[in-house]
């Protein structure tokens, strides 16, 4: 067991916690120390002592041993802590005996990574679907008298008769999961809208993913020039931002930034956040941002990967960006697979260093949305050569022999599409 040192009399603190980590030999864990430190100090608490140990199994009734409690509830005596947060999942029942032994407030990782998405969230949608994972944890946990309920819809004058507390508790929270649901449901169909209007427009969309603290959010403000949220904590950024990039050869693409993944994300959170997530599922192509720096990288990526296969998104094109080469002192680079397909692109989202190849990859990769040719147009298509010009779509004119234009162009295949369509025409009688 590690203690620390516990602040002073008066002196002003964060919430103290005593951490408590197991590994199973049964489940070949091996926990990750710095990521519980790193997800609790995100969460705003102060680490007061430190508890580890192994066991075979889980204990079914306190989840660690007789011996492990005792030492726990030692360390919350010695700290007096306001809560013991555990690295893991605990059944409700297992979360109620700790705290009859302890004394104390327990929290499981679910809870702990709730709170956390709880103090994040910033748009209307946002915090509905953590209120909504939240209400759904808490439904299983009625033990206390959450009388904080009753300030939601309902509460006096709700109870029906011979109602107790926790039968109360309980409709008032399933009232409440309704009530989200409706609202979460419009939120939903306006996605849909904005995503079917992308693909009206045939702007394709690339989603960027990543383990939570890998860059997305820095690399999404080099990309965008935009002021997104970031900073050196685990989920620094819980709300989807989408982004409109223009890429050479007049292509574009819509840019998802979204929720940083983390081993055992709660499933609660995967339901809530579905919607978000479908920026995910519905991507053309997926960046998967990977902290190049972390000697934990490949165990990060195989959790990220094992996400993405959940949402359905296993066969989506996904090209890794290893961020963070500064920290590695390398330079940035392209790394190609079979067929000369990028794979792989080593930068720094923080200095800059490498961005412009991102851009390089992405015109590449969505070349094919782009027509670069010549055109033979008669004269009596001199309005089409205009249009063609509005579009800034001509590289090169050269005149014919019979006075036709013959125009070297660069145009989106849909903007060329439609200006043809206007006159009757095929791209196939033009360019023979």
């Amino acid at each position: 067991m590690e203690l620390f040192d516990i602040p002073k009399h008066g002196e002003s603190r964060l919430d103290s916690a005593v951490l408590v980590q197991i590994n199973f030999n049964s489940l070949g864990e091996n926990r990750d120390e710095h990521e519980f430190k790193e997800l609790v100090s995100s969460a705003g608490a102060t680490a007061r002592a430190f508890v580890v140990g192994s066991r075979s199994a889980p204990d079914s009734r306190f989840f660690v041993g007789k011996g492990k409690a005792e030492e726990i509830r030692l360390a919350v005596k010695h700290s007096e802590p306001d809560v013991v947060i555990f690295d893991h999942d605990l059944s409700p029942a297992q979360e109620r005996n700790l705290e009859k032994v302890l004394e104390c407030r327990v929290m499981d990782r679910t809870g702990l990574i709730l709170d956390i998405f709880a103090q994040r969230a910033r748009s209307h949608e946002g915090k509905l679907q953590v209120e909504l994972a939240q209400l759904r944890h808490m439904s299983t946990r009625l033990v206390r008298g959450w009388t904080h309920l009753e300030r939601q819809k309902g509460g006096i004058g709700m109870r029906g008769p011979g109602e107790t507390q926790l039968e109360t508790d309980r409709r008032l929270i399933s009232i409440r999961i309704k009530q989200i649901n409706k609202r979460l449901s419009k939120v939903d169909k306006q996605r849909e809208q904005g995503r079917q209007s992308r693909k009206k427009a045939e702007i394709p969309t690339v989603s960027l993913v990543g383990y939570t603290n890998a860059g997305k959010s820095t690399l999404f403000n080099r990309l965008t020039s935009s002021d997104v949220y970031a900073a050196d904590q685990l989920f620094a950024t819980l709300d989807p931002t989408l982004r409109r990039i223009d890429l050479e050869n007049q292509q574009s693409v819509i840019l998802a930034d979204t929720v940083g993944f983390i081993r055992d994300l709660p499933h609660e959170l995967v339901a809530a956040f579905r919607a978000t997530l479908q920026e995910t599922t519905e991507a053309d192509l997926i960046l998967h941002v990977i902290d190049s720096h972390d000697d934990q990288r490949e165990e990060y990526k195989v959790q990220v990967n094992e996400v993405i296969h959940s949402l359905g998104a296993e066969k989506t094109p996904q090209i890794e960006i290893m961020n963070k080469i500064d920290l590695l002192h390398q330079e940035p680079r392209v790394e190609m697979g079979h067929d000369d397909i990028p794979t792989r692109i080593w930068l720094s989202a923080a200095t800059g260093n490498g961005i412009e190849q991102i851009g390089e990859v992405l015109s590449q990769t969505f070349a094919d949305q782009i027509f670069t040719g010549e055109l033979t147009l008669p004269p009596a298509l001199s309005r089409l050569r205009a249009l063609l010009y509005r579009e800034e779509a001509v590289i090169e004119e050269n005149s014919g022999k019979n006075g036709e234009y013959l125009l070297s162009v660069s145009i989106r295949k849909r903007i060329l599409n439609s200006l043809l369509s206007k006159e009757s025409l095929d791209l196939e009688t033009l360019t023979a």
